[in-house]
């Protein structure tokens, strides 16, 4: 279980790096645009990994019914509603709102698929909320709600969601292919709504500097590509409550990002807010459980 929690960070480093990348490709490209092209780059990066793995197969006519709504939700909705809410809302609002992630999943699990996380595992949810809101709250507090904010948190609340059906979908299809397929299918879905409601903007590309182009293809390959298909591995394996944990970190790696190339200013309160998120995610992902039981196993057999 270790290499899915060490699987689960890098994951979210890539993401956290990754939000202020969109913020830079947001400003020369639509958002709607942009993100399908991306999106469906990575899906056939997605592919062309899988290939060299020798896992890629046709899915199962079953396997359909998880790969529609997972890729509606998870590609579709969430990327619509998260670039086009970045557009509209600052980073910091954004960064709030995306950490209520795991509480969200913890509230859905249980609802929806009966998954009752324990009672430290909310104590680490609890901690990680808190954690997040006292890194952003550093930043200088919560604008007015805005249409951007309604956005990014419908960006979340759709992704949760998709975790579930990842998770319902792993009995059967692996996760990774799972991705490339929501992947492919949801960038051309955004493709066809962004000649809709963007007419035009491709023209955009043309006149964007080199340095789009390595950004583009970093945010792509890392922050969509290789996370993703790594992420659902993990909800996979560890069940999405368990990895959602991890997304508080996503919060704190998107604010140091926003630091080292955006200029932001850190503050002793991000300290407090890492140790209230490292601490939520020990507790949350049932990491310091395992550390505990694996102690007092040595312990019970130290002493027969």
């Amino acid at each position: 279980m270790w290499k899915i929690y060490l699987m689960l960070t890098l994951v979210m480093f890539m993401w956290g790096l990754n939000l202020p990348m969109l913020k830079y490709l947001l400003g020369y490209v639509g958002p709607v645009t942009m993100t399908s092209l991306r999106i469906f780059t990575a899906g056939i990066i997605v592919f062309i990994i899988l290939t060299a793995m020798k896992i890629i197969r046709l899915p199962r006519r079953t396997e359909w019914i998880y790969i529609i709504p997972g890729m509606l939700l998870n590609v579709v909705a969430h990327h619509y509603f998260l670039n086009a809410g970045l557009t509209m809302t600052s980073g910091t609002n954004a960064a709030l709102i995306l950490g209520t992630g795991p509480f969200l999943t913890a509230v859905f699990s249980s609802l929806l698929i009966r998954v009752f996380p324990s009672k430290l595992q909310w104590l680490g949810v609890l901690l990680g909320l808190i954690g997040v809101s006292s890194v952003v709250l550093a930043g200088g507090g919560l604008s007015d709600i805005s249409q951007g904010d309604v956005f990014i948190f419908l960006s979340i609340a759709v992704q949760v969601l998709s975790f579930l059906i990842v998770a319902k979908a792993a009995a059967t299809l692996d996760p990774r292919l799972l991705t490339a397929y929501m992947l492919l299918i949801g960038g051309s879905t955004l493709f066809i709504i962004g000649l809709i409601v963007e007419p035009g903007e491709l023209a955009a590309f043309g006149e964007v500097p080199p340095i789009f182009w390595l950004v583009f293809g970093i945010s792509a390959l890392f922050g969509t590509a290789i996370s993703h298909m790594l992420y659902n591995y993990s909800v996979g394996q560890a069940g999405p409550t368990k990895a959602a944990i991890f997304m508080n970190l996503n919060t704190l790696v998107a604010l140091l990002g926003s630091a080292l190339f955006l200029g932001e200013v850190l503050t002793v309160r991000h300290l407090l807010g890492l140790i209230l998120i490292v601490t939520g995610v020990l507790f949350g992902s049932g990491a310091a459980e395992d550390l505990w039981k694996k102690r007092r196993a040595k312990e019970e057999t130290a002493r027969d």
